[in-house]
């Protein structure tokens, strides 16, 4: 996995990836969002639901925390080992959205983790066991979590994307 040198290397690369991300759906007609092909594993409208899904999540942690409240990753409801039934309520959650309204819920979001980062010291954001949330036996600092729910899949849905529209005919 990359890593980053320092803060502003960060935002440059989350910002980057998810311009061209975003840019994907800009030839995606909304009567096509729920559209699944035979060699994707998710519509437009499920591609960027998981997005929105994962950035709330990520944003809801931090806001919890430093709430004072005990925060259960992913999610009080759902498990580790149950991610498929967390990805379905994204679907559920955010679905109903035209496309417009999913590309500026995620833009939002996108500014609002772009906002924390930037007000994170370099110890909070580099340094494993900053935060509870973040603390699991794989000592992940918070820049990565933040990065493999972001940076990596705003690369890998983007080709999904790319992947898509190349099936339907409009790449």
């Amino acid at each position: 996995m990359q890593g980053y040198k320092d803060k502003t290397e960060f935002i440059e690369e989350l910002k980057k990836r998810y311009l061209l991300y975003d840019k994907e759906f800009n030839d995606i007609k909304e009567e096509d969002k729920d559209l699944l092909q035979p060699e994707v594993d998710k519509t437009p409208s499920q591609n960027i639901s998981y997005q929105l899904g994962w950035t709330h999540l990520l944003l809801q942690w931090e806001s919890d925390e430093s709430k004072g409240i005990e925060v259960k990753t992913p999610t009080p409801e759902y498990k580790w080992n149950n991610l498929g039934g967390l990805y379905q309520s994204f679907y559920h959650e955010y679905g109903s959205y035209s496309l417009q309204q999913q590309r500026d819920l995620l833009r939002n979001q996108v500014d609002k983790i772009i906002t924390w980062i930037e007000n994170l010291d370099d110890e909070t954001l580099f340094t494993p066991e900053q935060r509870k949330w973040a603390t699991t036996p794989a000592q992940w600092p918070v820049w990565k979590w933040i990065h493999i729910n972001t940076v990596a899949p705003f690369k890998n849905f983007r080709a999904q994307l790319r992947k898509w529209k190349k099936e339907k005919g409009t790449a």
